[in-house]
Formats: structure tokens, C-alpha cells, sequence
């Protein structure tokens, strides 16, 4: 282990030291999703190496220009044609791709995605958002386009063996799917209390209480969510978007999506723009 950790240093150091000095203010911005400054700084360099064709296709990707961010993938994938990160991000492109593509079209960008979500994963089995998104394509694809609960039940065992909270909450997907709700609420609540100090657990299990119905306890996990993680632009848009869903306290969540469109965010929290069509939904 100790080695491995050790390699991953060495390679982390290679490849920042590879890459142009408009990478790293590039990557800076990307982070502050300010995506539009980050491409400004990478698209006229002349030479474009692999973490340069990512970083691009990462900001397409948050931009919702999936054909391009599928370029450029593509691109730095043939630069280095086994990286899993790449594969990964590529499929994520395909399959959005898939959701906006018409009738024709969709069939070919799913399969693509799967493609790669399966390779991404035979090469690196312990990427876990790689191993995530395959599971989601498993359990929501239909078997014509390669999906199936049986495939997402056998890796569901996998995704248990590297990450046993994130286990419980695939098993729940599955119960969920299959209407087996008692089940599923008891798979979220186990992987809430694996990680008690992972927000997110707390926010699965408050949407889940939500969605069936049982508000007050749902109250209790969102208050639960805010005490662990107090301002999380997370815990702020899971809220308001669940009142949204469930058309109450739409006062409440105006002021929730107006606190989270001003707050710091990340390329892990939903865009703004998605903040802004929710509160273009209630009427703001």
C-alpha cells in the first residue's frame, strides 16, 4: 500500500510538471466553476497534452456541451488509450449525450457509455464514481441496450467490498427498484450509520423519508444534515429541491436556492443554472 501511494505521488508530480503553467490556473478556475474563464486560458495553447484535453472536456462537460466535451475526450484518450479516467469521463459524455440525443440516436450514445463505464472499471475496479456510474446505467438501462438488476446486483457486491456505506445505499437502489421499500429505507438508514459524518447519507436517507410520505422524519434528517455540514450548498439545494418535488414550503425553498446560488461551489454541486430553472419553477 505504501508503495502504491507513493507511485501515485510520483505520478501526480510528473504530470503537474508536464503540463503548460496555464494548467494550473486553468484547474483553479474549474474548481470555482468559473468554466468559461478555465477554456479561455487552455483553448489556444498550441500543444495540448492529456491533462490539457481532460481539463477541456471537464469544462465542456459542466457546460453542457457534451459533443465537445466528448471530443476532447476522445482526443486525450488517444493519447493514452488505457487510462480509466478518461474512459470514464467519455462515457459520462456519451451517456448524457444519450439523454438528449433523439430516438435514433440515444440507442447508440447508451451503448457507448456502457462501453466505457465496463472498460473504465476493468481497468481501475476501484474507481468508485466509474463503479458508480455503471451501476446507475445497470439499474436503469434496459437489457437491450445491456442493462439489467442482475447485472447491478453482482456489482453491487463489488461496490460493498471497496466502500460498505456506499454498498448499503446500491443495495437500497436495487430494494427501491424492485418496490421493496421497507427494505430500501433500512439499506439507507445501515449507510448513514457507517458514515455518520458523510452529509450526503443523511441527505439520501431525508429525500427517501420524502419521497414516501413521512415529512416530519424527513424534517429531522434535513435539520440532522444542516448540523453536520452547516451552510453546505449540498444540503441547501437537496432541500429546496425536494420542497420543489413535493410542492411545500416554496417560500422556504426560494430562500434556499438564493442562498445557494451565492454560495462557493465546486464541480461536485449542481450548477447554478440549475438553482436558477428551480426557482424560475416556483415563479421567482
Amino acid at each position: 500500500m505504501r508503495g502504491t501511494c507513493i507511485g501515485l505521488l510520483v505520478t501526480a508530480v510528473a504530470v503537474l510538471a508536464a503540463s503548460p503553467p496555464e494548467w494550473d490556473r486553468a484547474h483553479q478556475l474549474y474548481q470555482r466553476t468559473e468554466y468559461h474563464q478555465s477554456l479561455s486560458l487552455l483553448l489556444p495553447l498550441a500543444q495540448k497534452d492529456p491533462e490539457t484535453l481532460k481539463l477541456i472536456g471537464q469544462n465542456y462537460f459542466m457546460l453542457g456541451e457534451y459533443k465537445r466535451a466528448t471530443e476532447s475526450f476522445e482526443k486525450a484518450l488517444a493519447l493514452e488509450p488505457n487510462r480509466a479516467e478518461l474512459l470514464h469521463w467519455l462515457g459520462r459524455s456519451y451517456g448524457r449525450r444519450a439523454e438528449t440525443a433523439s430516438v435514433f440516436t440515444a440507442p447508440g450514445y447508451a451503448s457507448k457509455a456502457r462501453q466505457l463505464f465496463e472498460k473504465a472499471v476493468a481497468l481501475d475496479p476501484h474507481n468508485g464514481e466509474a463503479v458508480n456510474d455503471l451501476f446507475d446505467f445497470y439499474l436503469q438501462a434496459p437489457g437491450i441496450l445491456g442493462g439489467g438488476l442482475h447485472k447491478a446486483e453482482t456489482l453491487a457486491q463489488h461496490i460493498a467490498r471497496i466502500d460498505p456505506a456506499e454498498g448499503h445505499y446500491a443495495q437500497a437502489q436495487l430494494n427501491d427498484k424492485r418496490k421493496e421499500y421497507d427494505a430500501a429505507e433500512q439499506q439507507l438508514r445501515r449507510a448513514a450509520e457507517l458514515a455518520p459524518r458523510q452529509v450526503g447519507r443523511v441527505l439520501d436517507l431525508a429525500k427517501y423519508l420524502a419521497k414516501r410520505g413521512r415529512i416530519k422524519e424527513s424534517e429531522a434528517m434535513f435539520d440532522q444534515a444542516a448540523r453536520i455540514a452547516p451552510n453546505s450548498p449540498k444540503v441547501l439545494f437537496e432541500r429546496a429541491n425536494t420542497y420543489i418535488k413535493d410542492q411545500r414550503n416554496l417560500d422556504d425553498a426560494r430562500r434556499l436556492l438564493e442562498r445557494y446560488i451565492q454560495s462557493p461551489l465546486t464541480p461536485d454541486d449542481p450548477p447554478r443554472e440549475q438553482a436558477e430553472a428551480l426557482l424560475k419553477k416556483i415563479g421567482v
